[in-house]
């Protein structure tokens, strides 16, 4: 019979926080695409992920998808004032 050993057998755990990548890839997405629902997700994800690297360091993706969501909503209010000063939006549809 052969023995074994469990430690060979574990899988190395990534040193990145989960939260703080969710927060970066909602941050991005959502310069494309639902940043009025992206964005607001980005900073809280990234301020979750922030407090839980706080005492490990590695924070660089957390900060960058809490600044990605901020500009998220920003760049959406931006885009809804001129939106609205020019006369507000229009759905054409069909012929």
């Amino acid at each position: 019979m052969s023995h074994y050993d469990s430690s060979s057998m574990a899988t190395p755990r990534s040193g990145t926080n989960g939260l703080a990548v969710a927060s970066l890839v909602c941050g991005i997405v959502g310069l494309v695409f639902f940043s009025v629902i992206l964005g607001p997700v980005a900073i809280l994800l990234g301020a979750l992920g922030l407090r839980q690297v706080a005492g490990k360091g590695g924070s660089g993706m957390a900060k960058a998808g809490l600044v990605l969501g901020i500009i998220d909503v920003i760049l959406f209010v931006v885009l809804m004032a001129v939106a609205a000063s020019s006369g507000g939006f229009s759905w054409y549809i069909g012929g």
